[in-house]
């Protein structure tokens, strides 16, 4: 039954595939979503996986057509049930997936926001290093462009992970997959500043019992910082700074990506810094980067 195979796959994805939170509750919600849908069309409790065809798929990808979903969220949910119903087929309980004959929605990619290298190097350098807080933000922007890693991976450092030395960083990427990211002078001084002035402080103004002394960033309370935090301290920025809108914390990372590609970096080594399990996923940078050309050489050429 369909109730009792979406427990299985659940705990299949947790326990053996090892996926994040935020991933499993994705997969639970897309696949709640269709065993609701055939429920409250068969007005029954639960439904035989094995009476699942493509037709039934594909009127649910109909119904959501018609609700207006975004054709990314309706690509998302195939994939969750090609997922589901090919764990299925490994397990014995399903000849074939009938997800695999249904079509994806064409999706128009689009195009990662970035910064300029001029504006990337006057938005790092917008926090007040005479503060605390402003110390530790600079620290935080700075190594985000350094490095190009994700915010949750930024908030999950610890000082164990940083080789001040030779200038690199373990992080642990999606898949609790780990990497290593060398950093710049740059980034080692505005982070050597934060952890010899704000760092000590935050921790000496919090209880022991609340402090994380292994995080490299902490809020002020002496805890590790989150990924909400980290948005809403760039989005402080954001507003200070004239002339740069529609930046998120990832937008230094396609802003790293973008830049090394501009200076020749190859786009394999890109991949590798990024933690990308494909090169299709890295290749989309190559077409931030031709864009530029084209509007470069409109702007430059006499005939154009």
């Amino acid at each position: 039954m369909f109730n009792e195979a979406l427990e299985q796959f659940l705990q299949h994805l947790k326990y053996e595939r090892n996926l994040s939170a935020h991933t499993l509750r994705n997969y639970a919600s897309d696949l709640g979503q269709f065993r609701d849908h055939l429920l409250r069309i068969e007005r029954r409790e639960d439904i035989s996986v094995e009476q699942i065809d493509r037709l039934t798929i594909r009127e649910w990808m109909s119904s959501l057509h018609a609700a207006d979903k975004k054709k990314a969220s309706i690509a998302r949910k195939l994939a969750s049930l090609r997922t589901f119903f090919q764990f299925l087929v490994r397990e014995g309980k399903l000849e074939s997936n009938p997800a695999k004959l249904v079509a994806t929605p064409r999706i128009e990619r689009k195009l990662p926001n970035h910064l300029s290298m001029e504006d990337a190097v006057r938005f790092i350098e917008t926090p007040d290093i005479n503060t605390d807080l402003g110390r530790r933000d600079r620290a935080i922007i700075e190594f985000l462009y350094a490095t190009g890693i994700r915010v949750s991976e930024l908030v999950g450092i610890n000082m164990g992970d940083i080789d001040f030395r030779e200038r690199m960083v373990r992080v642990m990427g999606k898949r609790k997959k780990q990497r290593i990211v060398p950093f710049h002078d740059h980034a080692l001084q505005a982070l050597m500043l934060y952890l010899e002035t704000s760092r000590k402080a935050f921790l000496n103004e919090c209880p022991p019992a609340e402090r994380d002394e292994r995080a490299v960033f902490l809020h002020r309370r002496g805890g590790r910082i989150t990924t909400r935090s980290v948005g809403r301290l760039i989005d402080k920025y954001i507003k200070q700074c004239a002339d740069i809108h529609d930046i998120s914390p990832h937008s230094l990372r396609h802003s790293f990506a973008t830049h090394l590609l501009d200076q020749g970096a190859d786009l394999r080594d890109i991949q590798e810094l990024l933690g990308h399990a494909r090169l299709s996923t890295t290749q989309i940078y190559t077409q931030v980067s031709m864009e530029k050309m084209i509007e470069v050489y409109d702007r430059a050429h006499p005939k154009a």
